[in-house]
């Protein structure tokens, strides 16, 4: 890649956004992290809501809803009432940091030392990045800051992928597209069946079939298919999340995010392949080969 190259920035994002996303994601069905979860009376789904979104649990059940765009609205309800005061919403945030260095000792080493060489640079990039408009990733500021610098690096690297998760809704937002219609059209778009990733997500079966009666009345899908158009859109609110997203690597420059890359690929294969063995290879998809890089 050469900075210089047409597209050059837009491709780096993408392919960062792949080590991004797998550094954090593979503690979503961690077992380690799972048994804590399970521990304190949470099923592993509802511990990994608990955990990602304890830093917004004070706003209220509608309000995560929004914030997480595509996650169940039911499972948010339950686990409000689950989890009574922001203290016990911390508690599973502890018990998931604690999974965290844990797992990335026993299962991708390198991490440890690519974490702490960049953690400086990327909590600079990290707090340079604008919130207007992204209040999901705003409130990870108001986290406690972790002692153990492994662990304080990995929540600089969390805190960019939220930032980016929330570029990514406030694009399909301004695309008149819902939360659950969006996961349609991402499922269309990996090429995965039925109704997959909506229902791993967590989404009622009523939930679904009212997002595919959108779909068809905006002429992007017919009788429970996604047409071209839907699928276009899908790529194009890709392309437009990719673009939008330069800027942390804008912040941190050509090369040293090209040296991110060289340290952070290796040690994401080896928990990607964690992925494939705790929950299945169609999960986190945002971690996998998609759209235009296998063109």
């Amino acid at each position: 890649m050469n900075e210089n190259s047409p597209a050059a920035w837009e491709d780096l994002s993408r392919r960062i956004a792949r080590s991004v996303q797998t550094t954090v994601g593979w503690i979503f069905w961690d077992p380690g992290a799972v048994r804590r979860y399970e521990a304190r009376g949470l099923s592993s789904g509802l511990g990994y809501i608990a955990a990602r979104a304890a830093c917004f649990a004070g706003a209220g059940p509608a309000a995560m809803t929004s914030a997480l765009g595509s996650i169940s609205p039911l499972g948010i309800v339950v686990l409000h009432q689950l989890l009574a005061t922001k203290e016990e919403w911390l508690h599973v945030w502890s018990n998931r940091n604690e999974a965290v260095l844990q797992g990335i000792e026993a299962h991708a080493p390198a991490l440890r030392g690519a974490l702490l060489d960049f953690s400086e640079d990327l909590w600079n990039v990290a707090n340079a990045l604008p919130l207007t408009g992204r209040p999901f990733s705003a409130s990870h500021h108001d986290l406690p800051q972790c002692d153990d610098p492994v662990l304080h690096a990995w929540h600089a690297v969390n805190f960019i992928r939220e930032w980016r998760g929330d570029t990514h809704w406030l694009i399909v937002a301004s695309h008149g597209l819902s939360g659950g219609e969006a996961s349609i059209l991402h499922n269309a778009w990996l090429r995965y069946d039925g109704d997959w990733l909506s229902l791993s997500r967590g989404n009622t079966q009523e939930d679904i079939d009212r997002a595919w009666g959108e779909l068809e009345k905006k002429g992007l899908a017919d009788n429970r298919t996604v047409v071209q158009d839907g699928l276009d859109l899908r790529q194009l609110i890709e392309d437009e999340t990719d673009r939008a997203t330069e800027l942390p690597w804008r912040l941190l420059g050509w090369e040293r995010s090209l040296e991110l890359i060289a340290a952070f690929e290796p040690p994401c294969a080896q928990l990607l392949e964690r992925v494939n063995i705790t929950a299945g290879p169609r999960y986190q998809p945002a971690s996998r080969l998609q759209g235009r890089d296998l063109l």
